[in-house]
């Protein structure tokens, strides 16, 4: 049994039957790489049932599209290219960053461009098309965004708050100085902005400014809680490109810089331990059940490139699961491991709480930070027989492992004694059936449980037992 009952949410008459909610974002896994070659990718999820996929293509020549029922899909879909670049002039060189959007009816591509003649004069273009299906529909160009500024400018990206929607973009403005800034402006039309735009961030931070590039670019929004979401991503396109955060409330003037608040740090960026470099350039979508908020950004599988990074093809699109702080702002934590996604367990009688690791103790602890150490991959257990195994998101090859009958996060050390006592059997919730508890499999009948805040391995015999027994994935 575990202290501090009163804080936990409870269902029910009695300490025997109470018991939290389920969960209402139930955990969900997908499998990197989603799509090989495939840089600053958008997946937009559409009322017919279906995803579609677009991003740059390492030539820089095309805008392609996918479709699939799934997220997961899309990395085996065919892929069909919907555009190509002019052979001379406007819309001749860079084809870069195309977003799908589907506004009033129909459907819109946003990308940059350069001039086949100067490859560097890029700007904003949209496509629109009125067919059903975009992949097999026809695309014609609506032209180029017009900004007040003719400079270097790309990313565009649009959104509605309250009504209102509007275009936010990465442009140089030579008179703030090199590099490029974040703009926002009101839109009259999917391809026309109305008034005058704002500079709503100008990279000034060491991580904004890391590799020798002054940048800030790629802005995407997701709002919840009343909150307007903008990320962002910063630095040279290598291990030091990551992701900033602009926060503003929905009801502010978004046009007023003043509204938007910067985070200090980054909120995503290269993990060494995960192997993964240079997240960044993301957009947003959901889950298939649509209870899950999904990160969709591209990376590299390594750190040292040779010669300039935007020759270097090997940018990956990637997708994991965004949680949510107490406080309601995003929580995106580390790029995970290649491979299978991981999860979270809540506590069923505590749902505040989640099993995490602490100095390699394994407990339950509500506000966790950093959120990886509370997420745990679900693989194959290590002593096979249908066992599952609970592998470290920020820790490679550590596994929740009872010793003592204490649970710990250690390293796999590859003896018989520790695959057996690193794997589990997942059986139903023994308190809820839609919670998840994990039986030892080399003392069988004992569970993971936890008492006093820390995680056990005991044979449960009452209600408060088998409810500190069971958890459920986030």
């Amino acid at each position: 049994m575990i202290a501090g009952s009163a804080a936990a949410t409870f269902t029910g008459a009695s300490a025997g039957t109470a018991h939290a909610a389920v969960p209402s974002s139930p955990g969900v896994t997908y499998t990197n790489t989603l799509a090989a070659q495939r840089a600053d990718p958008h997946i937009w999820k559409h009322t017919d049932g279906f995803y579609y996929f677009t991003a740059t293509v390492p030539a820089y020549d095309r805008i392609v599209l996918r479709r699939a029922t799934t997220i997961q899909g899309l990395s085996s879909a065919a892929e069909t290219t919907v555009w190509t670049k002019h052979a001379g002039g406007v819309m001749g060189a860079h084809i870069w960053a195309p977003e799908i959007h589907y506004i009033d009816g129909k459907w819109y591509i946003y990308f940059a461009a350069g001039d086949a003649d100067n490859v560097w004069k890029i700007r904003p273009y949209v496509l629109e098309c009125t067919a059903a299906n975009p992949v097999t529909g026809a695309w014609t160009e609506k032209g180029r965004i017009a900004l007040p500024l003719d400079t270097f400018s790309l990313d565009a990206t649009t959104f509605v708050v309250n009504g209102t929607r509007y275009l936010a973009w990465a442009q140089n403005d030579p008179a703030v100085g090199s590099g490029t800034n974040i703009y926002i402006a009101r839109m009259s039309s999917p391809w026309t902005i109305t008034g005058t735009p704002v500079m709503i961030s100008r990279p000034t931070a060491s991580w904004e400014t890391a590799g020798g590039q002054t940048v800030n670019e790629g802005p995407a929004v997701i709002q919840r809680n009343g909150k307007v979401f903008m990320t962002f991503s910063a630095s040279a396109t290598d291990a030091n490109y990551c992701m900033g955060l602009l926060t503003a409330s929905a009801s502010a003037n978004l046009l007023s810089a003043s509204s938007w608040a910067k985070s200090a740090n980054p909120v995503f960026a290269s993990n060494t331990a995960t192997s993964q470099y240079g997240p960044g350039h993301n957009q947003f979508t959901v889950s298939e059940d649509g209870k899950s908020d999904i990160l969709v950004y591209h990376d590299r599988g390594y750190k040292d490139i040779s010669g300039d990074p935007l020759s270097d093809p090997n940018r990956r699109t990637r997708v994991q699961k965004i949680y949510w702080k107490a406080d309601g702002t995003p929580d995106f934590g580390i790029p995970v491991a290649d491979g299978l996604t991981p999860i979270r367990l809540s506590s069923y009688n505590f749902p505040d709480r989640f099993v995490r690791h602490w100095e390699f103790r394994a407990k339950i602890e509500a506000n966790v930070s950093p959120l990886a150490d509370s997420q745990f991959r679900v693989v194959t257990g290590l002593a096979g027989s249908g066992t599952v195994s609970l592998e470290s998101a920020n820790f490679p090859g550590y596994f929740l492992r009872h010793r003592n009958f204490e649970v710990w996060i250690e390293k796999n050390d590859g003896t018989a004694q520790f695959r057996s006592d690193a794997s589990w059997t997942a059986r139903a919730g023994l308190a809820d059936s839609a919670g998840v508890s994990y039986e030892s499999y080399n003392s069988p009948g004992r569970y993971i449980r936890h008492y006093n805040y820390l995680l056990q391995v005991q044979a449960p015999s009452t209600a408060t037992d088998r409810a500190d027994a069971t958890f459920y994935t986030q």
